[in-house]
């Protein structure tokens, strides 16, 4: 059975991050809460956590996660950018937005994309989530929160306890978090490429 925790969406409960960091430290796959929509989540060298998120999404092996970072810092330990995707990321960061960059050797290679050796790295503008990447120190492997054979994320954390009770070790209630995916831009080429319109306005990347 999973724990369910009700975090304060705006002013987390420091207590219950650091038991929700332990979980995954440990090697659990938790819910949480981010800008766009509730994810699944696990640490960033557990292979058998990010097959038991490709189970629960019954998603097949080129499923792309993503690593959810804490800044833009974090992000330049696992992906190569350069100065002017960086000056772009700054300006959009934290916010709904997943950017394709180079992956670096830091990187397992069963996350990166086989073919361009790319990762989709984000830094989320959600409370909780910044809490838990700040108390874990290193970022989040992660996948929208999307059950098999359903178009959308899941929303309502009641429901969310319902279908996955047994099957994550943690649920957080961060409340209600939308239910629109990130907007996903290709920053490895110029100008950055819209690859999926989502939360996230796309002024910043249209041509002038």
């Amino acid at each position: 059975m999973s724990q369910f925790f009700t975090i304060h969406p705006q002013n987390p409960q420091p207590r219950l991050i650091s038991q929700a960091a332990a979980i995954i430290r440990a090697g659990g796959v938790i819910v949480y809460p981010t800008d766009s929509s509730y994810a699944l989540g696990c640490h960033l060298g557990d292979k058998a956590a990010m097959e038991r998120i490709s189970h629960i999404r019954q998603t097949d092996k080129n499923h792309n996660f993503t690593l959810v970072c804490r800044d833009l810092t974090d992000i330049g330990t696992y992906a190569k950018i350069e100065n002017t995707a960086f000056r772009s990321m700054k300006a959009l960061t934290p916010g709904p937005y997943t950017f394709i960059l180079k992956a670096t050797h830091e990187v397992p290679r069963r996350l990166q994309n086989p073919k361009r050796k790319t990762i989709g790295v984000r830094v989320p503008d959600h409370a909780i989530a910044q809490a838990l990447l700040e108390v874990l120190g290193e970022p989040i492997v992660s996948s929208t929160l999307i059950m098999p054979g359903k178009d959308m994320p899941e929303t309502d954390p009641d429901t969310i306890r319902e279908l996955l009770d047994k099957h994550v070790e943690l649920i957080i209630d961060g409340g209600h978090c939308g239910l629109e995916p990130t907007t996903m831009v290709d920053m490895m080429i110029e100008p950055p490429q819209i690859l999926r319109h989502g939360k996230g306005p796309v002024d910043a990347f249209k041509t002038k």
